[in-house]
This record gives C-alpha cells, sequence and structure tokens, in this order.
C-alpha cells in the first residue's frame, strides 16, 4: 500500500463530536514536542499537513485525516509538559482518554517516543495506562537521525529495558527519522496489514 491521498477532514474537541463514520482509525500520540506532525507529514508524503511548531501543546484537539478514501490518520494532543494551564491539560487528558477507550472505529495507536533522550516517565505511565486497559499500541521511535554512531541503538535498547520491567512482551516497534523518512514503508505496510485482517 501506498498513501496517494490525504486530506484534512475535522477537528473534535471530544470523543462525541468525532465523524460518524465505519472507517477504520489509527491515532497518533506522544509528549510534547516528540516529532508527531512531522511524522505524519513525512507517513503521508504532505509537508503541511498536520501543522508542525516549535511551541510545544500546539494540537489541542483530535484532528482527523482521510487517507486513501480507506482510513482515518487520528491526530491526538501530545501529553506532557505543554504551555498550558492546569485545567486545560486535564481537560486533555479527558478528551484523550475518552477517545482511546470509547472511540470503537480505533485499531491502534502509534505512541512515539523520542529515540535521542532515555525513558521518560510520563511516556512509561502512559504505555501502562494502555496496557492496563487492554488498548493495542505500537511504540514508534522518532528523530532516528539524530543520535550518532551507536548512540542510537544503545538508547533504543535502554528505553526497552525500562519497558520490559513492566512488560513481558513489547508491542510492534518502529525506527523512524522525518527527515530521512526511514520507518515510512514499515509503518505503512503495517497499517496495511491491519486493514487486511479487519
Amino acid at each position: 500500500m501506498e498513501i496517494i491521498e490525504s486530506k484534512f477532514i475535522t477537528s473534535a474537541p471530544n470523543v462525541q463530536s468525532c465523524p460518524n463514520s465505519t472507517l477504520a482509525e489509527f491515532a497518533f500520540i506522544g509528549r510534547s514536542n516528540v516529532g508527531k506532525s512531522s511524522l505524519i507529514n513525512m507517513l503521508t508524503g504532505r509537508r503541511e499537513l498536520a501543522k508542525v511548531s516549535g511551541k510545544p501543546g500546539k494540537t489541542q484537539l483530535i484532528n482527523y485525516f482521510l487517507i486513501d478514501e480507506m482510513w482515518h490518520l487520528v491526530d491526538l494532543p501530545g501529553y506532557g509538559y505543554a504551555s498550558v494551564s492546569k485545567t486545560k491539560r486535564t481537560q486533555f487528558k479527558k478528551m484523550i482518554d475518552d477517545y482511546l477507550i470509547l472511540r470503537g472505529n480505533l485499531v491502534n495507536t502509534f505512541v512515539l517516543v523520542d529515540s535521542n533522550i532515555p525513558l521518560q516517565k510520563i511516556d512509561l505511565e502512559f504505555m501502562n495506562w494502555m496496557g492496563e486497559n487492554g488498548l493495542p499500541f505500537s511504540i514508534v521511535y522518532t528523530k532516528s537521525d539524530r543520535p550518532r554512531g551507536n548512540k542510537l541503538e544503545e538508547n533504543i535498547i535502554s528505553i526497552q529495558d525500562g519497558l520490559k520491567e513492566y512488560w513481558d512482551e513489547l508491542p510492534t516497534e518502529f525506527i523512524t527519522s522525518a527527515e530521512t523518512t526511514k520507518g515510512r514503508a514499515e509503518i505503512i505496510s503495517y497499517i496495511s496489514n491491519v486493514l487486511q485482517s479487519l
């Protein structure tokens, strides 16, 4: 499968406002500033489909994109240190939790993790929460073009070791770079295989 057409559909403030559709949904989420918008643009081959910002917390709604009239790519607000009020962060959490738990169309969530830094507590807590709620997800290591030498492999092994303290078996993993398009074919192939299995 190759992504040919991708277009913005709508932004929903809560799960109740999400499109009335039967299409499968693949969601993307990660800590603020993890490179989510850049990854989405890389996957779809459209440089400005998702708005890239140097300011964390830019995505504040559930953003829907229709891919090849076949499935929805869903861009969720980031979690973490977004420069918004505590009240707003609480609202974001409820929006995200409700979507992930209640949305019947959701078939997989791609959780983005920065491959440049050690496993963050907030990433671990989010992935453990996904597991506790029986929600299928994959791990996407971003910015893999930045670590030098063996640092990338060392960082990923360190993150995996941290996760293995809580997980007997890790979910599917992808190593990506929005700059070099590394991992693009693998993620698109994975989505294609999931769609064929539905």
